[in-house]
């Protein structure tokens, strides 16, 4: 690779984050998190740019899999090692981190896709079988780990106990390992859109594919922990404004979440809501399928309470988002009517979060 390619902002700004992060300068003060928080935004574009040259070489479905895997994977890092730290005050974490992502998802990310390509091409085509094998399976995830625990009586309250953690963990690990085998080989056709024009598209080489492969890793990486490194400047601006503490969960989870979001929306702009709904509904799936496995493993190794059932307020928003996900993806085309209903679903939500 050539030294101007190398000089690229995509590969400068992670590089600078990383030396930033590691200097201690972060937490210094306003000036100080500003900073920080234009090298993540840099750090956010960057991962785009280098999941797109991966996903142009793998070819689809395997682009959007790999840069959902890698989000989640750190994401699934994160919230173990803030529970593990955190104790007793964690037992909540990773459920609200989890219901926050997918509420995101769901209604933040498919919502501004499904309106910026309905407001640019009125309508916008996508297969509905693969809408159908997400929806399926994020559902029965959704169900299984964040309302059920409140109707089992094992243990009082939202908990479930060893045993019907270890078989969640292992319904929900089930689930994701035979839809990865229905995207990627059994019924790979769903998830793709045929091109029409194959020849304008760039692929890159073999050596370029791996240098961006390793900084899209290195770019999720230090996304997530100057988040975690912010957090306490964004707690301290949720409580300056009145508002729960609940509150930072959410803006994490969506910085967090940007790298997919953002690449999904370009996706959009450019008339491939296929690969955004690859994105947006493999990041949900991704995201409930192995974290909570993960973190019940930790649990139980650890010893630590883990509640998993939502209240009764969470439980009409999620289920008014995948039911009115469900209505938007059953045609097999889009308008910026349900982009907008999905976004003020989004708002419902954050609002409630806000003022409960």
């Amino acid at each position: 690779m050539r030294l101007k390619e190398l000089l690229h902002y995509t590969y400068i700004f992670p590089v600078l984050a990383v030396g930033y992060y590691f200097s201690g300068l972060m937490g210094g003060g306003v000036f100080y998190d500003i900073i920080a928080g234009l090298l993540l935004t840099g750090s956010v574009l960057s991962a785009v740019h280098h999941a797109e040259v991966v996903a142009h070489k793998v070819g689809e479905p395997f682009g959007t899999i790999i840069l959902a895997l890698c989000i989640t994977i750190i994401e699934v890092a994160l919230i173990i090692s803030l529970m593990v730290a955190g104790g007793d005050q964690a037992i909540t974490l990773a459920r609200d981190t989890v219901f926050a992502a997918v509420m995101i998802i769901l209604n933040g990310i498919l919502g501004i896709c499904i309106l910026v390509g309905g407001v640019k091409y009125h309508e916008q085509f996508f297969a509905r079988t693969s809408a159908t094998t997400y929806l399926v399976s994020i559902v029965s995830i959704l169900v299984l780990t964040l309302v059920l625990p409140n109707f089992t009586s094992s243990v009082n309250g939202p908990f479930y106990n060893e045993a019907q953690l270890i078989f969640i963990s292992i319904a929900c690990l089930v689930i994701y390992g035979v839809f990865l085998m229905v995207q990627t080989v059994r019924h790979r056709s769903y998830f793709i859109v045929p091109d029409e024009h194959p020849e304008a598209h760039y692929i890159p080489s073999l050596n370029k594919t791996l240098i961006s492969f390793g900084f899209l890793v290195v770019c999720l990486v230090i996304v997530v922990l100057m988040a975690k490194g912010l957090s306490g400047t964004i707690e301290g601006m949720v409580q300056s404004i009145g508002a729960p503490k609940s509150l930072v969960g959410v803006i994490i989870a969506g910085v967090v979440l940007l790298p997919e979001g953002v690449a999904a929306i370009r996706a959009a702009r450019s008339n491939q809501i296929q690969s955004s709904l690859n994105l947006a509904l493999g990041s949900a799936l991704a995201s409930i399928g192995l974290t909570i496995p993960a973190v019940s493993t930790v649990c139980i190794v650890y010893d630590i309470p883990l509640v998993l059932g939502l209240d009764k307020k969470d439980i009409i928003l999620l289920s008014l988002s995948v039911f009115i996900v469900m209505l938007s993806l059953s045609r097999g085309k889009t308008n910026v009517l349900y982009g907008t209903v999905l976004l003020v679903n989004l708002a419902a939500y954050i609002f409630t979060v806000i003022v409960p």
